[in-house]
């Protein structure tokens, strides 16, 4: 199963609620939200108060990626404002076993964050814990960038880890320039859940609710080939 993933970084955050609903109406299966503290990373995006805000509105998974040092002070905060998944770096944890039973002590499911230079090994002891495993195909930070194609190795290199694990039912997501254009060949390479911020967000006009039905249904079109 794919679940596309858009990202609210990208979203018109006058109208958030709005652009969340409407997103969801067009087709989107998970709501992904970006936390910059700008210090692990040079920007500064959103918090808990808004993941509580936009709680209400919606039923879908709620999937919140840290991009936070250091991480467990604020992972009990977003947990009671709704987050159904919470990602962390594990460059911004001191003790990452330690990261995942707080966050899976919170009552949601864990999931561990790779940038393109960081190496896999991460995973040697902790796989079996973990319920998500991004990798970043862009250097964290800032929306609209392109897709660093280095990633798809990754990807497959993950993929093989995951299905030789026994534990089939870890989410393999991809962040960064993911588009109508590439999703294929990233979904090819191992990949199950699809975050795009400005390839979805920065479709059709503002005046237009249902601008993202066009995008999405692209998007479920080229994935559809690689299912078959």
């Amino acid at each position: 199963m794919f679940r596309i993933a858009p990202s609210i970084l990208s979203a018109n955050f006058a109208k958030l609620g709005e652009e969340i609903t409407n997103v969801l109406d067009s087709g989107a299966d998970i709501i992904h939200f970006d936390v910059m503290d700008n210090h692990y990373v040079p920007n500064l995006t959103i918090g808990p108060l808004v993941c509580e805000a936009i709680r209400p509105l919606t039923k879908a998974m709620i999937d919140v990626h840290l991009m936070v040092e250091p991480v467990d002070r604020i992972v009990p905060d977003f947990a009671k404002a709704g987050a159904n998944i919470i990602s962390f770096h594990p460059e911004a944890s001191n003790h990452i076993d330690r990261t995942i039973g707080l966050i899976k002590e919170q009552g949601c499911k864990a999931g561990l964050v790779f940038n393109p230079a960081t190496p896999l090994s991460y995973l040697d002891h902790i796989l079996d814990k973990l319920d998500l495993i991004l990798i970043m195909s862009v250097n964290p930070g800032f929306g609209g960038q392109k897709f660093i194609p280095e990633a798809l190795n990754k990807l497959q290199a993950v993929r093989k880890r995951i299905d030789t694990s026994g534990k089939k039912d870890i989410l393999l997501e991809i962040d960064g320039g993911v588009k109508v254009d590439n999703i294929a060949e990233i979904a090819r390479a191992g990949a199950d859940t699809f975050v795009a911020g400005s390839a979805i967000y920065g479709a059709g006009k503002d005046s237009d609710p249902h601008r993202y039905d066009t995008v999405l249904a692209a998007m479920r079109s080229e994935l559809a080939k690689v299912k078959a």
